[in-house]
């Protein structure tokens, strides 16, 4: 610990103005919550929702133009090889892929293809698959990772999670067994968007500063459904009158899973090391004698100081940005709308279900075999659960659904995705069975506040 108080004589006094200005920035655009348009959002959602009002009806078109780029670019890296993409690191890691990331790239075009012009087998083509993807998700994920990647670096990068890691470090190690910047990445998520939380986690595991296990338990724990999707949710199933008490139960049951699932495996069996690259970058231990307050700004200050320039963090957010946007939305315009074809035209969900529907009898929730398949399709997307259950008559039952659908949080058409295509080390099939745990935890949560609150 020395060498940190010794380090800190190489500080210079403007490090206090570089992390108090920046974080006060990152802090305002992440995560403080503000109504606008009728929503509760974060700074970097007004961004996003303004691009996608300015520029709504040419995004799809956008995308396909991207969709088409990232798939010849790959074809003729994987197939040419040509020099400057071999001498170059960050277009290596993007246009070089194995055989699935080109295989998925090329469907992800052609799926692209197909939703835009309305083309091809009605599974793919149809408004309720492939256009959900290219019309619905997509457009999201394009403008928030554009703010997101570009202003994070203001987030991450000088201090604020090192200050408030100090602060709530004793808080979040015995509880979640989580070190205390994980905060940021709840906050992050709970007051904007879940796949925001995601990037923070990913980014934050790539520089040395989450374990293997840390990293896996805060993308798929910590990821929460915002206040304004959940508000949407709410609405579309009906109970949009019932919306306090269910965040509330939303809320609680997802501290609840918090609690359980960093203890239990597959998350527990995670092992407590760092990502080779780079190694640990991080001490969190506080110094005997030294207030929270006092240590985590000076942690804040050190971080400040080694932060890079403008330039050099302008290019690591638009390479972020690119990264998302030509290896991401291929994957989930692909893998997504698979998703959403097993979901809308196969009875697979429903065969999986009727175990369930005993369950859900015994909890006391009317129309029990209508809401079985409803609750494992969240599986696929977290709004599906929405859209089909706003056809069950009962509130009660509505509440659950919906409720259910947002602690689950693992969800392919986008939060599986970008873990998956992450170097957080968490497989499908950990997926699968985490979000059939965090089903198991978080149903008898909002099954008691249900029967409390809907009359």
């Amino acid at each position: 610990m020395t060498t940190i108080y010794k380090g800190e004589t190489t500080i210079s006094s403007s490090a206090t103005w570089k992390f108090i200005i920046p974080s006060l920035i990152g802090a305002l655009l992440f995560l403080v919550p503000v109504k606008y348009d009728g929503q509760v959002t974060i700074g970097v959602g007004i961004l996003a929702s303004y691009l996608q009002t300015a520029f709504g009806e040419w995004l799809p078109a956008f995308i396909l133009l991207l969709l088409g780029f990232s798939a010849v670019a790959t074809i003729t890296a994987t197939a040419l090889k040509p020099a400057f993409v071999q001498n170059s690191p960050f277009m290596r890691s993007i246009f070089i892929t194995g055989p699935f990331g080109l295989i998925v790239r090329i469907f992800g075009f052609a799926v692209g293809i197909m939703a835009y012009f309305e083309i091809g087998p009605e599974a793919i083509s149809s408004r309720n698959t492939g256009g959900v993807v290219l019309y619905d998700l997509a457009p999201v994920l394009l403008t928030w990772f554009l703010f997101a990647g570009i202003l994070l670096p203001l987030l991450v990068e000088f201090g604020l999670m090192e200050f408030v890691g100090a602060l709530v470090n004793k808080i979040m190690r015995p509880v979640f067994t989580l070190p205390g910047r994980s905060s940021i990445d709840c906050m992050a998520s709970w007051m904007g968007a879940a796949p925001v939380g995601v990037l923070v986690t990913m980014k934050q595991y790539d520089e040395g500063y989450y374990t293997k296990r840390e990293a896996a338990v805060i993308a798929t724990t910590f990821s929460i459904a915002s206040v304004a999707f959940s508000l949407v949710v709410a609405n579309v199933v009906g109970i949009g009158h019932l919306f306090l008490p269910f965040y509330i139960a939303v809320s609680l049951a997802c501290v609840v899973a918090a609690i359980i699932m960093p203890r239990i495996p597959p998350l527990s069996r995670k092992p407590d090391t760092y990502y080779e690259p780079v190694g640990k970058q991080i001490d969190d231990n506080i110094p005997e004698g030294v207030s929270l307050v006092k240590w985590g700004f000076k942690e804040a200050r050190r971080k400040a100081s080694e932060a890079g320039s403008a330039k050099q963090l302008a290019k690591t957010g638009a390479e972020t940005v690119l990264d998302i946007w030509l290896g991401l939305i291929p994957l989930v315009m692909a893998l997504g709308t698979l998703a959403l074809v097993i979901a809308e035209y196969t009875p697979i969900f429903k065969i999986i279900s009727y175990p369930l529907i005993p369950v859900l009898t015994l909890m006391g929730l009317p129309e029990a075999a209508e809401a079985a398949p409803t609750i494992l399709v969240g599986f696929a997307d977290m709004f599906l659960p929405a859209v089909l259950g706003s056809g069950i008559e009962s509130e009660l039952t509505k509440f659950v659904l919906a409720g259910v659908s947002l602690t689950q949080l693992i969800y392919m058409s986008e939060i599986g995705i970008l873990i998956l295509r992450s170097n957080i080390p968490v497989n499908f099939l950990e997926l699968v069975l985490i979000f059939v745990l965090r089903t198991i935890i978080t149903l008898p949560v909002i099954v008691i506040f249900a029967h409390l609150f809907v009359f």
